[in-house]
């Protein structure tokens, strides 16, 4: 069950704040990828390339963990936990949204024959600093 978000978490997720995605690889070890997100709601956004480890990952058990940290005083940091699910993006408008905000600008090409996976995350746990 998703649960509300405090302010606080809602500006780190809102912010040009780098996160850290955790998956599980499939012999039960952890697996790290540091990402751009986004939200929609309560729900976390973020975009990969179907096939990469984590796609993968999250395809064998949408549980996971995302930490966000926040660049101006990373001391203050939320960790989120739930589950995910994914849709295609063949226009990359996810990519393209993320891109532009933390960078200010389009994305480079992916790689030929590269699709773009939307992942949304539903928050089932909220711990750190800024989960008050």
């Amino acid at each position: 069950m998703a649960i509300s978000l405090s302010d606080t978490t809602l500006r780190l997720l809102d912010g040009r704040n780098y996160a850290v995605l955790a998956t599980v690889n499939p012999d039960g070890s952890p697996h790290t990828s540091a990402m751009w997100v986004g939200r929609d709601g309560g729900d976390v956004l973020f975009s990969t390339v179907a096939g990469r480890v984590k796609h993968r990952n999250m395809l064998h058990d949408p549980r996971v963990s995302v930490t966000i940290l926040d660049a101006s005083d990373p001391e203050n940091y939320v960790e989120l936990r739930g589950r995910v699910s994914m849709t295609p993006d063949p226009g990359r408008e996810l990519d393209i949204q993320l891109s532009r905000k933390y960078d200010g600008r389009d994305p480079g090409p992916d790689a030929p024959g590269a699709a773009r996976v939307i992942v949304r995350m539903a928050v089932e746990r909220a711990a750190g600093y800024a989960a008050r």
